[in-house]
């Protein structure tokens, strides 16, 4: 039986009200997911859950074997990659005049900022990230004056060099433009596919952004999961018509699926 990487077991989360509701869902080892859903269907809730940035209400939570309340959780996050345009904002905000070598170089100390003295090994391999993500050119300039594409092939980096086990990426393509949403696409699918690489769960609400090397997908509708299962059975035509709430046909290219709106 595939080793685990995230179980949760009836998680309930409320704020007051309830944003996500009983929610049972297990990714194990080899297995790559994609979290689709509305906006405001509790896709982001669900992830800080798993990241221990939020507690739930009811249930339990089980991350690289860990349970949650039985660990530290700092020590497991260690083991976690971020990548999100709300996360490239907090950087922004606190660290925007650091260097991109040392946004990526932080990523080896779960830190936001660079407070641990990094090794010339570090910075080499920071550089060699950078390089294998396109941005190589990018490592003597500041975070601030990157656009929004680059700061998320930057984070991509960052988020590499800690070597995660589990690598959450929370709609990292919000503001890119096609271009630019198709090299960090590109970037997403060679790091899928490096041997002894990260399991990958990607949020997103744009299923044509659901790429080949995407084993799973979790439908999530109003908190609650919709569908969990393999992506050709969870991304049809009627279940994610019924996942959105809207008439859709699915047509699926190059193994992966775009979305038409049927008239209503």
């Amino acid at each position: 039986m595939s080793e685990s990487v995230i179980r949760l077991q009836g998680v309930t989360y409320r704020n007051p009200e309830p944003i996500v509701r009983d929610v049972d869902w297990e990714v194990k080892a080899g297995q790559h997911w994609v979290v689709l859903g509305n906006n405001g269907s509790g896709k982001t809730t669900l992830l800080n859950l798993v990241n221990g940035y939020l507690w739930p209400t009811r249930g339990a939570i089980e991350v690289l074997g860990h349970r949650f309340g039985e660990v530290d959780l700092r020590d497991v996050r260690k083991h976690i990659g971020w990548v999100s345009n709300a996360f490239a904002e907090r950087v922004y905000a606190s660290h925007p005049t650091d260097a991109v070598i040392d946004v990526v170089a932080s990523g080896k100390f779960a830190s936001i900022g660079l407070y641990d003295v990094p090794t010339d090994a570090d910075r080499k391999r920071a550089e060699s990230l950078l390089a294998e993500f396109g941005a190589g050119p990018l490592a003597g300039r500041r975070y601030f004056a990157l656009s929004q594409g680059e700061k998320q092939r930057v984070l991509l980096a960052r988020a590499w060099m800690a070597d995660p086990k589990l690598l959450i990426l929370d709609e990292p393509c919000t503001g890119l433009d096609l271009f630019a949403r198709e090299t960090l696409l590109a970037a997403v699918s060679r790091l899928a596919q490096a041997q002894g690489g990260p399991t990958l769960v990607y949020v997103t609400h744009h299923p044509d952004e659901v790429l080949p090397v995407f084993t799973h997908a979790l439908l999530v509708r109003n908190g609650a999961i919709h569908y969990a299962g393999t992506k050709e059975e969870a991304l049809t035509s009627r279940q994610l018509s019924e996942a959105f709430g809207v008439p859709l046909e699915v047509n699926w290219q190059d193994g992966r699926p775009f979305i038409r709106v049927l008239a209503s």
